[in-house]
């Protein structure tokens, strides 16, 4: 093979190397949804809002983040299937009942931690609440105006673990698993470079800074130690959807230098040092935030053994299986 040509293509696979596959579905995450909401996004808009006349005042943005959804989910089907050439079961999609289960868990632990950040922050005099069961929009009842930030809280974490951990973090764990450095090492350096990519993805958020982007990083790194172990994405979904829920819509903090608007159920003040509280930019910017991801890794790593009688990486992410190959092996359950 001409040297050139070999910067392009694994021979050996039969498709293109894993640095310009990341690329090409980076390229189509980015423009897919823009481009899909410019086509048919105003008359989308239109019908939900004549349909669901209450959901009028924030049909433009449901239609927005729903259009998103469908876009990076129908661009990465297409660049999994006719480039990649692997199953779209290895995003970490495969929807079992161990998939569901990891799911119901991430769910329980993101709005555990993200309670434990409000509580130590209430009893330390750091937040006041300011309201309960606040809208944002007149004369919208609250459960409506709670549609908008579940839909935008549901799609970010299902598009953002698709793109870091089930795409990025697998496509370049394969392209690293080389003979000196071996599986195990090359989930390692992918799920620390995906997470690095993550905290980057966030570097131009509201009020963001270097340390945000540091500690954002290492939120990464806890979203995808639940992929790492178990090549679902049920556990990390679930805990990036409650971790961002409970934090904007419940507790009303600034979710990675965002508000969440539409409604809360608690609108608190916000004082204590930032250095702890993460200030305008949201726990995830604060030690106590940090605090919080360490123990859910400690809980995460906890309930890998208990159900699954083990706490390893899981092997197969490094190694490409193509279309029609047998399934992997799958872990044992208790």
């Amino acid at each position: 093979m001409h040297p050139l040509l070999w910067l392009f293509w694994n021979q050996l696979e039969g498709r293109l190397r894993a640095g310009w596959r990341v690329l090409i579905q980076m390229i189509c995450y980015l423009y897919a949804p823009p481009f899909l909401y410019w086509a048919i996004g105003v008359p989308v808009s239109l019908f939900l809002a004549r349909i669901v006349p209450e959901l009028a005042p924030t049909s433009e943005r449901l239609t927005l983040f729903i259009l998103r959804l469908v876009g990076v989910l129908g661009s990465t089907w297409l660049v999994v299937h006719f480039i990649d050439h692997r199953p779209w079961s290895d995003m970490g999609l495969n929807f079992n009942r161990s998939w569901w289960i990891d799911l119901l868990f991430g769910l329980c632990l993101g709005s555990l931690l993200m309670s434990f950040v409000f509580a130590v922050e209430y009893f330390a005099g750091w937040v006041e609440v300011g309201d309960l069961f606040a809208v944002d929009l007149n004369a919208t009842p609250f459960i409506v105006a709670l549609i908008g930030p579940l839909v935008v809280s549901l799609v970010i974490s299902i598009i953002e673990e698709l793109l870091a951990r089930g795409y990025q973090l697998r496509n370049m764990a394969e392209g690293l698993n080389m003979p000196k450095i071996g599986p195990a090492r090359a989930i390692v350096a992918s799920w620390l470079l995906s997470s690095l990519l993550f905290g980057l993805l966030h570097i131009f958020n509201p009020n963001a800074t270097v340390l945000s982007t540091l500690y954002l990083t290492l939120t990464g790194v806890f979203f995808g130690l639940g992929y790492v172990l178990t090549g679902r994405l049920g556990l990390p979904i679930g805990l990036h959807f409650a971790w961002n829920f409970f934090q904007g819509n419940i507790y009303g903090f600034p979710v990675s230098g965002n508000i969440f608007g539409g409604a809360t159920v608690i609108r608190i003040v916000q004082g204590g040092p930032p250095l702890w509280t993460g200030g305008a930019f949201g726990p995830e910017a604060g030690l106590l935030g940090i605090a919080a991801i360490l123990l859910g890794c400690l809980l995460t790593l906890l309930w890998v053994y208990i159900r699954y009688k083990q706490v390893a990486f899981y092997l197969p992410l490094a190694f490409y299986r193509p279309l029609n190959s047998p399934n992997p092996p799958v872990l044992p359950e208790v």
